[in-house]
């Protein structure tokens, strides 16, 4: 049978919280609303009638899709040209889902999606449901067809790796917005030596060009590394213009609710640093410049205050 208005407006009002769940898992916006579009022709092929609770049952649903296409991706992945890094996305952007309490925040920060690269499957969908979604792990074993001792020990064993990748010591906001400052204005001016004292010693500095633009596949490891590969960055070049196809303005920003610095052409954006500020200094810069991953990027830019550039390169 047909959907009725009804139907259609029962998943609607839970499109915005499978999105969060789909980009969490995935890391891809784009695949997230793919999947999304795949769960609402499940929903409308089904006997909706016969669903007792929409939400439990469009959410299992989502997640074993999500976990198809996380099998998949893994074998995408070993052909992936260079290192693949999560899809940024700026502050407002709403499938960065709820942020209402600590676990949310971080669990869509770029770190921890980063790091969630390391689980498997599973692991991961058990981690975003019980962390990000406060799903009771009775819940989660219904969702995933397994049991609820099995939820617990899985998910205790996620946060595990997940702690252990993030092992540094917080920082609050506005401090991490001031070293921000503070790593661009040095960046900017050419002080190496400045940008050493903003990183930790054992700074990495990765970034993500898809093959199709230039991004070192190895990672830069270690402050004075780190800093003379971001002074490069931030030199003005004819060449650098002729890849990105024009004078990129800098702006400081937030991306999945952690300092970033966002680079434009033209309203295009043509890359976004996150950066992971703690207490300690500056301990990782991940850059995405794959185009494909900052279309989205591009479309929340055009919509959004950003005030004016720090640098014209």
């Amino acid at each position: 049978m047909p959907l009725t208005v009804e139907d259609v407006d029962r998943f609607e009002l839970s499109r915005p919280r499978l999105e969060a769940i789909a980009y969490r898992l995935l890391g891809s916006a784009d695949e997230a609303e793919d999947i999304v579009q795949e769960t609402f022709l499940r929903w409308q092929a089904a006997d909706v009638d016969r669903v007792e609770v929409p939400e439990a049952w469009l959410t299992k649903v989502l997640t074993n899709l999500c976990l198809n296409q996380l099998t998949s991706a893994r074998a995408r992945r070993e052909t992936y040209v260079g290192r693949w890094l999560p899809e940024p996305l700026l502050a407002g952007d709403p499938m960065l889902g709820p942020a209402d309490t600590a676990e949310q925040r971080e669990s869509v920060s770029y770190a921890v999606l980063t790091l969630m690269e390391r689980l498997s499957p599973k692991e991961r969908a058990v981690y975003v449901l019980r962390e990000a979604f406060d799903y009771p792990h009775r819940e989660i074993a219904e969702i995933l067809d397994i049991t609820e001792a099995a939820s617990q020990q899985i998910f205790h064993r996620a946060k595990k790796h997940v702690a252990d990748g993030r092992a540094r010591s917080a920082i609050d906001r506005a401090a991490a917005q001031r070293i921000v400052q503070e790593f661009l204005a040095a960046a900017a001016s050419g002080q190496t030596g400045e940008l050493v004292r903003l990183l930790t010693k054992d700074a990495i500095a990765i970034g993500d060009g898809g093959g199709k633009v230039p991004a070192r596949t190895k990672a830069f490891e270690g402050a004075v590394a780190v800093a003379k590969f971001v002074w490069g960055m931030f030199q003005p070049a004819d060449a650098k213009r002729a890849i990105v196809g024009g004078s990129p303005e800098i702006y400081p920003c937030t991306a999945n609710g952690e300092p970033a610095v966002v680079a434009v052409v033209e309203g295009r954006v043509v890359a976004i640093m996150c950066l992971q500020v703690t207490a300690e200094g500056i301990t990782a810069c991940r850059t995405q410049a794959n185009p494909d991953k900052l279309e989205r990027a591009t479309q929340q830019w055009a919509v959004a205050n950003h005030g004016e550039p720090l640098l014209v390169m």
